[in-house]
């Protein structure tokens, strides 16, 4: 993220990366102020409004029904996944591994196995197998012998939540 949450990748309700010009066209042509604008590009774009829709559970089963409006959201945010993993696969040089974490990266096998489709090549792969299997716990997902770990990592916010907490209550002398 930078400034705001705003920048990265098509998010549920989030734009994501855009021009900036955007904002100025908007006002322009839209007659949007700066606190409408605000409100489109935060809560009210990025998957939601490319298909109506900000969980990927049904964009998923909207599209394994043919639900045009909800492929181009799919498409459109494996586009975006691949663009930053080919762009930090550049920056850094090399690779040693790929997480996908949190609620879409730990449940949607169909969104790893897209993000990777086409990165062979650099070492980016996804075992079918492996990608189908659910679970709880940490595991990889990339064929025996990858040049390059691929591996779901489960998230438990909540913890990190509370172990943070508890370190900046001690750590602040406020033991009440």
């Amino acid at each position: 993220m930078g400034l705001t949450p705003l920048e990265g990748l098509v998010m549920g309700t989030r734009s994501g990366d855009m021009d900036p010009a955007v904002i100025f066209h908007l006002m322009r042509v839209g007659g949007m102020s700066a606190d409408e604008i605000d409100t489109l590009l935060n809560k009210k774009s990025g998957l939601i409004g490319l298909c109506g829709d900000n969980d990927m559970r049904e964009i998923r089963r909207r599209v394994d029904e043919g639900d045009e409006q909800a492929e181009l959201a799919f498409d459109i945010y494996i586009h975006r996944l691949k663009k930053y993993i080919g762009a930090y696969y550049a920056v850094l040089g090399r690779v040693d591994a790929v997480a996908f974490t949190a609620g879409v990266g730990e449940n949607a096998a169909p969104v790893r196995e897209a993000a990777l489709a086409g990165l062979e090549e650099l070492g980016l792969a996804v075992d079918g197998e492996r990608n189908a299997v659910r679970g709880d716990e940490a595991r990889l997902i990339s064929p025996e012998g990858s040049r390059v770990a691929v591996a779901v990592v489960p998230t438990d916010e909540e913890l990190e939540i509370a172990t943070q907490t508890y370190a900046l209550v001690i750590g602040s002398g406020n033991h009440t």
